[in-house]
């Protein structure tokens, strides 16, 4: 490869894809391998070295900052403007493409785009004129899946119900885009759509942009849907000048309709396809790289990487059982602790990870006793979290039942009818008479004259009744069942779906109010009354003032995480039913796709990486709180772990035990791995495997191996105490995940009394 200023510092495969020839190019990256500089000298190379006049080259990736940051770069490598180049997002280039050619699309071209709020007005208007009750049909769970029909290229027409919700999408579909088309409006997923249908339908409108377009490059391949990949296509034809970067090993947004397998589509569509592969990593040490080989190396549909780094060998990854999340929370800031003392390291260069939003709530009460700073990325402090403050206000009511502040956030939430005039003639009598807010609600639980009328004293008065109730369990310490009954009685769980824009969401909502059910689980078992709870809790409410310091450890989820690096990452909470998520094990593709997101959580390190899982969590208090290691533990090789406990070595045993004892088995996927180990590929690790001495483990639990007979995912069953409810997952070792009506998640075990399954 001749030296050339756009090659400088370059390894040989990034210099030959950046230098490549025309034709279709797929560039499969490895985390840290360059990859934004492959694509961005690439863009440079067209121009400098083809002649490519800025405005025949468009580049797509998936956010205004990635498109901005690229735009930048190659215009500081060519020293000069990018005038007239098309570089922006899928959807910014779409609705650009769209005011031009609104008329043939079939809208005038001061087209608006509504945005969720506006989608979810339209189809409760919808709903309601074709005589359906909104409060039944969850607008937003119909704005999905009329989202992912588009994004598959489905017209209403086209849309097929495979159950009695499905013909009701049917309907609203059809009529949401006749009302779309009537205002003259587009959603996000029409802007997609309606290019591909126009570059699709029309022969003399395709060539225009086929010829205006020499080269069409996109980034982050493995992120796109099928609407998009189309897209791509009919761009990039006749000459099919398309560069594509990804990596399917990171591909972590299934649930937002992303494919990994348009990256395997690639090469079917394209087979005469440049294929360049980016191993060489320039972030992470050799034995982290190890590591996530042994994760990814898993999964099957992939391109095998053969990751290497200069940085040499490193560190081992240390793994560590805690007792408990609160225990895991003050090792983890005790490591970070000894770590800025041992290594002059600031708090900015560490990282704690998590798999749900809901494991940020141990990490801040830690990090907020210990007054270290931190800062939240890609989520709200678990305590500013509108579920976890709805239901710490049921619970401040229920100890003061004089608290204002807590009596107008939920008396009318969930909705039971308290209208604005209802509230405000109440608390105007409130005032007059000169009551607290207890003595006013007593009085209309007593049927006392007041001057509300007989509809809204009848709603105080049920309001008063379900408090009373709750106070009378609060005085004798039964704080899990008053707990359960506050979301049993006013239906809280439900009330989450409807205010979830995705079945997602509400799930991770429901999993924030477990987590709050686990610490009152807590505080029953060391005996703590309420208000000693209550005290507690708001102590480490209050964290913003700690969010703006600069030099702050890192908190956020693992999907956050994507594109970052530190260098000393934490990955908590690898344990069955938390990572993987207890959602995965009933999705087809579900148990890979957690195994990409522990993969790109492995690979942010720079140079040393922790891995915790606890004994108990309080996200498990309905079952007992025992939590079992993570399945993605044992796939790890000891020689290059550290610490690792005795609960670790026991699931190691049993998944071996289970292998050989399982009939068809695939193929051991770290033999790969392994081959490079032993033809020197990769280096050869330390051979020192002493654990450390000072971690003393916890009794572990072997990994499950049984079935739970009688039970399948979508049926529905009965619990004693937690009622009707539907499995959403059968474990092993006879554990059922279910969506109870009233309680929400919860994880039973199949021989449990008084939990049985029931006919469909």
């Amino acid at each position: 490869m001749p030296d050339h200023p756009l090659l400088e510092g370059m390894n040989q495969q990034q210099a030959n894809a950046i230098a490549a020839g025309d034709g279709p190019v797929l560039v499969l990256a490895g985390p840290g391998s360059g990859k934004t500089s492959v694509l961005t000298r690439r863009i440079a190379w067209l121009i400098r070295e083809h002649r490519v006049p800025h405005h025949r080259i468009m580049a797509v990736t998936f956010t205004n900052k990635a498109a901005g940051e690229m735009r930048a770069r190659v215009e500081s490598l060519l020293g000069k403007p990018l005038r007239g180049m098309q570089l922006g997002t899928f959807h910014a280039t779409c609705a650009r493409f769209l005011r031009y050619e609104a008329e043939s699309a079939g809208y005038r071209p001061d087209y608006v785009i509504y945005d969720s709020d506006d989608q979810v007005a339209l189809v409760k208007q919808v709903v309601k004129q074709l005589g359906m009750d909104p409060k039944r049909f969850n607008p937003r769970a119909i704005l999905s899946k009329i989202s992912s029909a588009k994004n598959d290229m489905i017209l209403p027409a086209q849309f097929r119900s495979l159950d009695y919700f499905g013909e009701i999408v049917k309907q609203v579909y059809q009529a949401y885009q006749q009302a779309l088309q009537g205002a003259n409006a587009m959603d996000f997923d029409d802007l997609l759509l309606n290019m591909v249908l126009l570059l699709r339908d029309n022969d003399h409108l395709r060539p225009r942009y086929q010829n205006r377009f020499q080269y069409i490059l996109v980034d982050e391949f493995q992120d796109t849907n099928h609407v998009q990949y189309e897209l791509v296509k009919l761009l990039a034809a006749p000459q099919n000048n398309v560069f594509v970067v990804g990596d399917e090993d990171q591909a972590i947004y299934a649930f937002r309709g992303a494919d990994f397998r348009n990256v395997l589509r690639f090469q079917d569509s394209y087979a005469d396809a440049s294929v360049f592969l980016l191993e060489q990593n320039y972030r992470s040490t050799q034995n982290i790289l190890d590591i996530a080989r042994a994760v990814i190396d898993r999964n099957r549909n992939r391109t095998p990487k053969a990751l290497h780094t200069d940085q040499g060998r490193g560190e081992r990854a240390n793994v560590f059982e805690a007792f408990d999340e609160r225990y895991e929370a003050e090792t983890v800031l005790e490591r970070i602790q000894q770590l800025r003392l041992q290594d002059g390291l600031d708090y900015k260069d560490f990282a704690v990870m998590y798999r749900t939003n809901a494991q940020s709530r141990a990490m801040e009460q830690a990090f907020v006793n210990a007054a270290v700073p931190y800062m939240l990325v890609g989520g709200v402090g678990f305590y500013k979290r509108r579920e976890v403050k709805d239901l710490l206000a049921y619970l401040r009511l229920v100890h003061n039942p004089d608290d204002r502040v807590s009596f107008e956030r939920v008396v009318n939430v969930p909705p039971r009818g308290i209208g604005k005039k209802s509230l405000a003639a109440f608390t105007n009598w409130v005032a007059s008479e000169s009551l607290s807010i207890g003595e006013a609600l007593n009085r209309i639980y007593y049927d006392d004259p007041s001057p509300l009328s007989v509809a809204a004293r009848k709603k105080f008065a049920a309001f008063a009744a379900m408090l009373s109730n709750w106070q009378e369990m609060a005085k004798v310490g039964d704080l899990l069942n008053m707990f359960d009954k506050i979301t049993a009685e006013t239906r809280y769980y439900l009330y989450l779906e409807d205010i979830s824009k995705i079945p997602e969401e509400a799930v991770e909502r429901a999993d924030n109010a477990q987590e709050l059910r686990g610490l009152l689980g807590y505080a029953m078992e060391y005996e703590q009354p309420l208000h000693e709870f209550l005290a507690e809790q708001s102590l480490v409410a209050d964290v913003d003032s700690l969010k703006d310091d600069t030099d702050a450890v890192t908190l956020m989820t693992l999907h956050a995480a994507k594109g970052l690096e530190f260098p000393v990452v934490f990955i908590t909470g690898l344990e069955a039913g938390v990572l993987p998520h207890f959602r995965s094990f009933e999705e087809v593709g579900g148990i890979e796709e957690e195994r990409r997101l522990f993969y790109v959580g492995v690979t942010r390190a720079k140079r040393s990486l922790f891995l915790s899982y606890a004994f108990r969590r309080a996200l498990y208090s309905g079952t007992g709180g025992l939590a079992a290691p993570s399945e993605f533990l044992a796939d790890l090789p000891a020689h290059l772990l550290d610490g690792a406990p005795s609960a670790l070595a026991t699931l190691r045993g049993a998944q071996s035990l289970e292998s050989q004892t399982t009939w068809d088995r695939s193929p051991d996927a770290l033999s790969r791995l392994q081959r490079d180990l032993q033809s020197g590929a990769v280096s050869a690790p330390a051979s020192n495997e002493e654990l450390r001495k000072k971690i003393i483990p916890f009794p572990g639990l072997p990994k499950p191996s049984g079935k739970a007979p009688g039970f399948k995912v979508g049926a529905p069953v009965s619990h004693e105490q937690f009622g009707l409810g539907k499995v959403i997952g059968v474990e092993g070792g006879g554990i059922v995940s279910v969506l109870f009506e009233k309680h929400g998640p919860k994880k039973i075990l199949a021989d449990a009394d008084g939990f049985k399954a029931l006919d469909e």
